[in-house]
């Protein structure tokens, strides 16, 4: 008996780990103290390997629509792997097709592709998976997910997560209306209110006491509409019974916020990373940052309104080849925000 390996009550050997020495043909004898009837059939011990990855998908990648994308995922094991693929949350592989080495095909890349895809490879021993995204640019936006509505008095707060946005920026609208008896009405007889750029959130006020509403989000880019996201319903409040005191007068306070330094840009093989340096003037404690950027001289837009005023630079990827964009970047502290940075080039031409 080697180390590591027992035997239980039952009369079953365990073997903790499989090696070399756990090779051979073994027989089980069972035994009393009236002897035995003898040893069972022999059984033989084949050591197998689990399926291993000689090559892996990159961490994401990122195509225009209607361009061809081959993404290569290859394994070994004994018995030999099957390899597989397919998109996280869809069924089968949504169009793609998978070569004789297990790379999967996209030709030519559509909307629909768009997201997580999986490897899997798998034989008798076990089945290991790896994962990859997959960003396709140059489309109008994706659906917003998870949107909520805060019931408030005679208003209601609605937020959500955006979608990819295609490859350009992107801006969401909230379409409502009021749950009435008849059969729903078509979104163009919504009412809907244009959301600030950058937000994830707007509050939509004026809405009827204790009448239940329905709302969506659209989001849209420079190629058009994405599809309207699910319908929430919600009711909002009414005036309370008790009376609230009025709020004590604000008292005005001078800002000094100055804006972000040093802003440069450098191109890598991921995208355009920006670094800069914090506000030289500060009275209140900095918030974030909020990234601006035009494309071929366009109007100024904003790319990112949520960077941590801990950071100092940020990872741009996807832009678009053959264009020319301008970077700039403010900083805001609470309600304030500063005047914008320096303006910095990016050419992606040849």
């Amino acid at each position: 008996q080697f180390p590591g390996w027992s035997t239980r009550a039952d009369g079953s050997i365990v073997i903790a780990t499989g090696n070399d020495d756990a090779l051979g043909v073994y027989t089980c004898t069972p035994y009393n103290s009236y002897g035995t009837a003898g040893a069972s059939r022999p059984t033989r011990v084949l050591l197998k390997d689990p399926p291993t990855f000689t090559v892996r998908p990159k961490e994401e990648y990122f195509q225009e629509v209607g361009r061809e994308l081959v993404i290569p995922c290859a394994a070994h094991g004994d018995p030999p792997p099957t390899v597989t693929w397919g998109k996280v949350g869809s069924v089968g592989q949504s169009g793609a097709q998978v070569d004789g080495n297990s790379s999967l095909i996209f030709h030519p890349l559509l909307k629909e592709q768009h997201g997580l895809w999986e490897c899997t490879a798998t034989n008798a021993v076990a089945s290991v998976s790896t994962a990859t995204t997959v960003h396709v640019l140059g489309t109008s936006p994706h659906a917003v997910t998870n949107v909520s509505v805060l019931p408030l008095l005679l208003a209601a707060n609605i937020s959500w997560e955006p979608g990819f946005d295609g490859g350009y920026f992107q801006r969401f609208s909230v379409w409502y209306t009021p749950l009435v008896k008849h059969p729903p009405r078509a979104h163009h007889d919504w009412v809907s209110l244009a959301v600030p750029p950058g937000a994830q959130h707007l509050l939509v006020e004026n809405l009827q006491p204790d009448t239940s509403y329905q709302f969506s989000v659209l989001a849209q880019n420079k190629l058009g509409s994405g599809p309207f996201s699910q319908i929430v319903t919600s009711v909002p409040r009414g005036f309370p019974v008790t009376t609230v005191p009025p709020e004590p007068p604000a008292v005005t306070v001078r800002i000094l916020l100055s804006p972000p330094r040093a802003l440069s840009a450098n191109e890598t093989t991921r995208g355009v990373l920006l670094c800069w340096q914090p506000p030289a003037q500060l009275s209140v404690p900095l918030s974030g940052y909020a990234l601006e950027l035009r494309q071929d001289r366009g109007g100024w837009e904003v790319l990112e309104r949520s960077i941590p005023g801990t950071e100092s630079q940020v990872l741009v990827p996807g832009l678009i080849k053959d264009a020319f964009y301008e970077f700039r970047l403010v900083a805001f502290a609470g309600s304030y925000i500063s005047d914008p940075s320096n303006t910095v080039n990016v050419s992606t031409a040849g």
